[in-house]
């Protein structure tokens, strides 16, 4: 019981988890086993085969890719006390993508090759194939591997806002970004009168939302949906443990935002989240 309480905790917000109903959570919690590592262990090589898909619950895990011209592995990001790998090598039967190695000793649970392809092959491989056409074709995420946009995929989570309803209102706290997957927004933004001016819009394969999350302040903008919106929503958590190798282009599109509200406005903003 003290291990199954445990094991909810780790894969309450694992993404690869959401799609399933609640007879299919017990069938994965009873089938995940308890894995300890060591510092400097390394708990999947990257060519291996792929034997498990593991969650963490504790520790910190530095992932390294080496590619052919590579000298040595390069460290190209890190889980710290959450998250999940070693999917990718069961759903495609491919060799392992990565190396993960231990910072720190910790605690993992892991579920076999048979079980995962049993219970989450079906649902995982229909949310990633919906959404890899959408993310191939957005320019800022071309820096990205191909892991790392399908890892993104996962952690999309669709949302759908009727004609004229509101998806950021201006000042609210930043909680995620969003991508177009259907439709068209209009972003537009409130100055001393409170009166609300049309910036720009943004269509399919567009997103927006990003820089309030880049510069951690307040919503600068509101965005409203025009007609039916289908939208791909990615959370805060998500956004800063997937999205760091696109962030200094984020980082430069904001002196092009700044520009773009002088020409409307006549001054610049304190800039937050526009599109």
């Amino acid at each position: 019981d003290e291990q199954r309480q445990r094991l909810s905790e780790a894969v309450k917000n694992i993404f690869l988890f959401r799609s399933l109903d609640h007879d299919q959570i017990g069938e994965v919690l009873d089938a995940m086993f308890e894995r300890r590592v060591t510092e400097g262990e390394n708990v999947i090589r990257q060519g291996d085969d792929g034997d498990n898909f593991y969650v963490i619950e504790s520790g910190v895990y530095n992932i390294y890719v080496k590619n052919e011209n590579d000298a040595e592995p390069r460290l190209v990001g890190n889980y710290d006390n959450s998250g999940s790998f070693g999917e990718l090598a069961l759903m495609y039967n491919l060799p392992r993508a990565a190396t993960i190695q231990a910072v720190t000793s910790g605690a993992l649970w892991a579920m076999d090759r048979h079980t995962f392809r049993r219970i989450l092959l079906k649902s995982a491989c229909r949310k990633r194939k919906m959404y890899e056409a959408l993310l191939e074709n957005v320019p800022m995420l071309k820096t990205l591997e191909k892991y790392e946009r399908l890892n993104l995929a996962d952690a999309l989570i669709p949302k759908v806002y009727v004609p004229g309803q509101q998806i950021i209102m201006q000042g609210d706290s930043a909680d995620g970004m969003y991508f177009v997957e259907d439709g068209t927004v209009r972003i537009t933004m409130a100055k001393e009168n409170n009166e609300e001016k049309e910036i720009s819009r943004v269509s399919v394969g567009g997103y927006f939302g990003e820089l309030a999350l880049v510069t951690k302040k307040a919503r600068a903008a509101s965005v409203y949906a025009v007609g039916k919106a289908k939208l791909a929503f990615l959370d805060v958590e998500a956004f800063e443990r997937l999205l760091g190798p696109c962030m200094d282009l984020m980082k430069r599109n904001i002196e092009d935002y700044e520009n773009e509200l002088l020409k409307i406005f006549g001054s610049k903003a304190n800039i937050s989240d526009i599109r």
